[in-house]
């Protein structure tokens, strides 16, 4: 039997999907580490785990390890492995494997991920392209960066997805954030060139340090845009066919990206761009399951439990590549005005021209508070063996759907 804690800081559904996957693993027994009491959790999880203990702060490795010993002592003394699926926590969780001798991602494998920094130089030291930036320790030598590289974008180099991020397109707007957030060398600033063209995604799965696995997905518009103007509706495209040669670059610099920084096992999501001169660039790499859905989005595509997937890739250490057999997109909706959610338009008809194609969707209730998150309110999920059929979809649903404030 496997003894596996999930460090589960706050009890979201999302991550929540994860824990419930790790459930069904057969030989698993499964423990939990959180800032939250266990009756926060829902009751199918807390029948189903063997452990708790609650920690003030999860990013803590002394606190984690400290929860670790208290629930290997309930135990027979052995954690086999620890796992969580927040992005903040991949650094804390290595530095704990190293310490207690679990097996996992060490702390230098987690390091490249998560500074962006450092991932951005040992790109570019290996011949791969990605965006020019500078870790800033001062506004002088921010604002030396930015003379020749406007438009740019800030962002702390330890950031996650479009999280903290924001685009600077001159030097006096860039002068007042500095003025705001002065930059030091305890705390610098990451500047990058803002770069042009269509956003996508790589999703892969290492495993043993071989790369068995990918995902290839288009943003519209680019998380950042979705994050400047917080009623932009976006869509997410899940193309049935990713073996074509327009995509022959990527899938070579991808797995090179990922060598280069060191994935032995796990999930990974890549952002990287298209240019206007077809050229392309790597955004950021991140060594963690993809968040917005992208993990359903992918299982709709494959016709596959990728949530079930990770857990046994990460405990069993067993990966079966699945075939594409499906387009998958997703809009995600965002509420127009100000004040709760009202209503939802435009539902009947797209139930009515769609409906063959929706394989899932959550909307939001009226007297609900809008969210902050950048997934928005609600989504809607559409599948078709055509492509063209889920693009078009997706055009429509823009076109029908809408969150009404008030």
């Amino acid at each position: 039997m496997k003894h596996v804690l999930f460090v589960v800081p706050y009890a979201m559904e999302t991550t929540l999907r994860f824990v419930r996957s790790m459930m069904t693993l057969p030989d698993v027994r499964l423990g939990i580490l959180s800032q939250e009491g266990p009756n926060t959790f829902t009751p199918d999880v807390r029948r189903g785990i063997r452990g708790f203990h609650r920690v003030e702060d999860a990013l803590q490795p002394d606190q984690l390890v400290a929860g670790v010993r208290a629930i290997a002592a309930e135990w027979d003394g052995r954690i086999d492995r620890i796992v969580g699926v927040l992005e903040q926590l991949q650094e804390p969780l290595a530095q704990v494997r190293e310490r207690l001798g679990i097996r996992g991602m060490d702390l230098r494998e987690a390091h490249n991920f998560r500074d962006k920094s450092r991932m951005k130089e040992l790109l570019r030291e290996n011949g791969l392209p990605c965006a020019r930036h500078k870790l800033a320790t001062s506004a002088a030598e921010a604002m030396a960066f930015a003379e020749d590289s406007l438009p740019l974008v800030v962002k702390p180099p330890s950031g996650a997805g479009a999280r903290n991020t924001m685009r600077v397109d001159s030097l006096e707007e860039l002068n007042g954030y500095l003025r705001t957030i002065p930059p030091s060398p305890s705390s610098p600033l990451l500047l990058e060139e803002f770069i042009q063209g269509r956003e996508h995604s790589f999703d892969s799965v290492s495993l043993n340090g071989q790369h068995v696995f990918h995902s290839i997905s288009r943003y519209y518009p680019t998380p950042l845009e979705v994050m400047e103007n917080p009623w932009l509706q976006w869509c997410v495209l899940l193309p049935r066919h990713i073996d074509l040669p327009e995509y022959d670059d990527i899938r070579e610099a991808g797995r090179k990206a990922l060598d280069v920084l060191g994935m032995v096992t796990g999930l990974t999501h890549m952002e990287w761009f298209r240019r206007t001169d077809g050229s392309l660039a790597i955004s950021e790499v991140a060594a963690r399951p993809p968040g917005a859905q992208f993990t359903s989005l992918i299982s709709y595509a494959h016709d596959f439990d990728f949530y079930r997937a990770w857990a046994r890739l990460m405990v069993e250490e067993r990966f079966e590549a699945p075939s594409r057999v499906f387009a998958v997109g997703a809009v995600f909706l965002r509420g127009q005005g100000q004040g709760n959610v009202v209503r939802v338009h435009g539902l009947e008809a797209a139930q009515r021209e769609l409906g063959e194609l929706i394989c899932q969707s959550k909307l939001p209730r009226p007297g609900q508070p809008p969210s902050n998150s950048y997934e928005g309110d609600g989504y809607v999920i559409l599948r078709h063996e055509d492509t063209a059929r889920v693009e078009d979809g997706l055009r429509k649903l823009l076109g029908l759907l809408r969150i009404e404030l008030a």
